[in-house]
This record gives C-alpha cells, sequence and structure tokens, in this order.
C-alpha cells in the first residue's frame, strides 16, 4: 500500500488498518516458527507497512 492510499483515509480508518496489519503480522511469525510459511520475505513487507501506517498517525495526530 503506498503512502499517498494511507494518507487519503480517515485516522479511524488508518488505526484499523494498523490492527490489521499486526494481527496480519503475528499471523505470519507463529507460519514463520512452525516452518509454514512460505516467503519469509512477507514478514519484511508487512512490518514496513505497519512503520508506515504508525507514521502516518504520527503526522495526522500532529496537524490536529
Amino acid at each position: 500500500m503506498k503512502p499517498s492510499e494511507v494518507r487519503a483515509m480517515s485516522l479511524d480508518e488508518v488505526k484499523a488498518k494498523e490492527t490489521e496489519l499486526a494481527k496480519e503480522l503475528f499471523s505470519l511469525r507463529m507460519r514463520h516458527t512452525t516452518n509454514q510459511l512460505e516467503n519469509p520475505l512477507k514478514l519484511r513487507i508487512v512490518k514496513r507497512e505497519i512503520a508506515r501506517v504508525k507514521t502516518i498517525i504520527a503526522e495526522k495526530g500532529r496537524a490536529k
């Protein structure tokens, strides 16, 4: 997801996206520890998306 797409969302939608990504990351970590994860690079991608979302939440918080 591109940062411009996240910035276009409302604050509530962005926070919901953050929780969704956190759940996905947890699921990926569990699958990774049990050696069922086919693409371990997906962990890195999801972590970066979480960081992007958190940065945008902070920007929107400062804007208020």
